[in-house]
């Protein structure tokens, strides 16, 4: 089998065309993908834990780590002991932070508009449905 008849194939090379875009966008205001997607992520109140952070990232810690610190660093974040366990760290936005997510929000609304003044309700419809079949499936799927 080519890799081209694979699916997951087409799906890494379609998210890698996604990021590689965003990236182009993100790089104007001066954030990356990663960045924006995480500013997307933080709640706005009440903070994310930096292990809630570690996985909607999918990162190790180690990773995560060096991007807070640089997020902390460009005064994006800052990071407080949670109130109620003490072995918990949440993430803020700062003001600057919250700027940032604004316009990583609205570079995602314009693309996902973009999107689905291409696509029919219909296949707009199946492809969703289709991504979260594969997701569970992987989820699920054991090999021997």
């Amino acid at each position: 089998m080519k890799p081209q008849e694979t699916i997951d194939y087409h799906l890494k090379v379609t998210w890698q065309v996604i990021a590689n875009k965003y990236n182009q966008i993100a790089a104007g205001f001066g954030i990356t993908q990663s960045v924006g997607y995480l500013l997307i992520n933080i709640h706005e109140h009440e903070g994310t834990t930096v292990s809630e952070v570690a996985s909607l990232l999918g990162l190790k810690s180690t990773s995560l780590s060096r991007m807070l610190n640089n997020l902390e660093k460009d005064g994006l974040i800052f990071r407080q002991i949670h109130q109620d366990d003490k072995r918990s760290v949440k993430v803020y936005l700062t003001e600057k932070g919250k700027e940032k997510r604004h316009l990583a929000r609205v570079v995602v609304r314009k693309f996902n508009d973009y999107l689905d003044s291409h696509l029919s309700e219909k296949e707009r419809e199946i492809l969703i449905n289709s991504l979260v079949k594969i997701n569970t499936l992987t989820n699920d799927y054991n090999p021997d």
